[in-house]
């Protein structure tokens, strides 16, 4: 079990208290430790509760930008990377439970720890009083974390933001390679496949080789983040 007075320095950042502190344990425990519950399931739960906050919190705050625009700015702040920094503010570093080998492979500091981490603790909060709490909690720490919320300031291309996922969870960079060129020169159109892990994941066509990998990288980040 965890320390106490760890749950009660935790619950003071968010400025919740669970009725149900088991909940915040699991929301807190990695798979590593092997016990009969980890965080996997609240993970699951507070990415699409995230998804939903972020969305709506995107589309009131920008009522002309374009659904293109805004699938993009949410990629920006719906990741691995935009989870860590908001995890950070909490420390979660410093409450979530991992094994003795996580520990010495500097878990605390994971990127993809500290992320699901996050998603899972918004998962519990979702859980036991709604996505009021989860909004209120979220909002106040996006706005912590960004000077400012806008395409220029936080987009991230696809491809960026598809690496980062596959480095931090999978420790691989993808490939993208053209596998078909159509068209006049004056017209020409790219069709590029791209592979993980040896893997293909999927392919996709653009004006350009640049536009195509973009593309697919955009593909494959709707795919990885159903699984």
């Amino acid at each position: 079990m965890a320390n106490n007075q760890d749950l009660v320095e935790l619950e003071s950042m968010l400025e919740y208290s669970f009725e149900d502190k088991k909940l915040l344990e699991e929301a807190l425990t990695h798979k590593s430790c092997k016990k009969e519950y980890n965080n996997e399931r609240l993970e699951f739960l507070g990415d699409a509760v995230l998804d939903l906050i972020v969305g709506e919190y995107l589309y009131k705050n920008f009522p002309n930008l374009a659904e293109g625009n805004l699938s993009k700015l949410r990629a920006s702040l719906v990741n691995e990377k935009g989870f860590e920094k908001l995890a950070k503010l909490l420390k979660l570093g410093s409450f979530v439970r991992i094994s003795q080998a996580e520990e010495n492979n500097k878990g605390r500091t994971k990127s993809s720890i500290l992320a699901n981490c996050f998603e899972a603790v918004m998962g519990a909060i979702y859980l036991e009083v709604g996505v009021d709490k989860v909004k209120q909690i979220t909002l106040k720490l996006l706005d912590k974390a960004y000077e400012k919320i806008d395409l220029e300031s936080v987009f991230k291309d696809y491809k960026t933001t598809l690496q980062e996922l596959t480095q931090g969870k999978l420790g691989v960079i993808p490939t993208y390679t053209v596998v078909k060129t159509s068209g006049p020169d004056h017209n020409k159109e790219f069709t590029v496949e791209l592979t993980i892990s040896d893997k293909v994941i999927d392919r996709a066509t653009g004006k350009s080789k640049k536009e195509a990998q973009q593309n697919v990288a955009k593909k494959a980040l709707e795919k990885l983040k159903k699984i």
